[in-house]
């Protein structure tokens, strides 16, 4: 299969909607057949979400653009990313900002990440095994956190991991669909957006929802 043909019809579906030209930039560069699980890596540049084993999916390429551009990122940030999963916005979010502290509650799909993003030479991201704790408090402030699984709420222990001015993208809602929120952190008092609506996994965790 012709995965560069590929990965160029979907950057050029994907620029009807994402403006950020650093976005579309990366990711028309990362390999995200890479991130799929073999059985499925002819759909690797379909427009749609794929499984990745436990429970899990990697998210559609669109919302993944919708996210990070969200973020506006500069280059000069540290970014918390709650969810590691297969890697693949992980790798997006290290080409686009200073460092990456992602945050992985599988053991295995931690692994799994580590080993590809090892391989493929990054070395701007650290990725923690934390079970239902959301975040990373020891890194904290983060210029930037991005979560990638779906809360009831917004966690109170993740916006207080935010630094002042920075942004927190999250979805928020219930088990079956969610609001895609940004939360910018003031001193005076926090400004949220409303991105439109979305489908995730669910968020587990403290501040989130029970493992059953």
């Amino acid at each position: 299969m012709d995965f560069a043909a590929k990965r160029a019809q979907l950057i050029e579906s994907l620029s009807h909607e994402i403006k950020d030209s650093r976005v579309l930039e990366v990711m028309g560069r990362i390999h995200r057949e890479l991130f799929v699980a073999e059985p499925f890596t002819f759909c690797a540049y379909k427009n749609e979400p794929l499984a990745i084993g436990h429970g899990q999916t990697i998210s559609q390429p669109l919302i993944i653009a919708l996210m990070t551009q969200a973020l506006e990122l500069s280059g000069n940030e540290k970014v918390l990313e709650i969810g590691t999963g297969s890697g693949y916005q992980t790798a997006i979010l290290a080409e686009l900002a200073r460092s990456v502290v992602s945050t992985e509650r599988i053991p295995e799909l931690a692994k799994q990440a580590r080993s590809l993003l090892d391989r493929l030479g990054y070395q701007n991201i650290t990725i923690h095994l934390t079970g239902n704790r959301l975040g990373w408090e020891q890194d904290a402030p983060y210029a930037a956190i991005l979560v990638t699984a779906a809360a009831p709420q917004l966690p109170h222990s993740l916006l207080e991991q935010l630094a002042f001015g920075g942004k927190l993208i999250i979805p928020v809602g219930s088990m079956a669909l969610q609001q895609l929120y940004r939360i910018t952190r003031h001193k005076e008092g926090n400004l949220v957006e409303n991105l439109g609506g979305c489908r995730f996994v669910p968020l587990i965790g403290i501040e989130a929802w029970e493992n059953h």
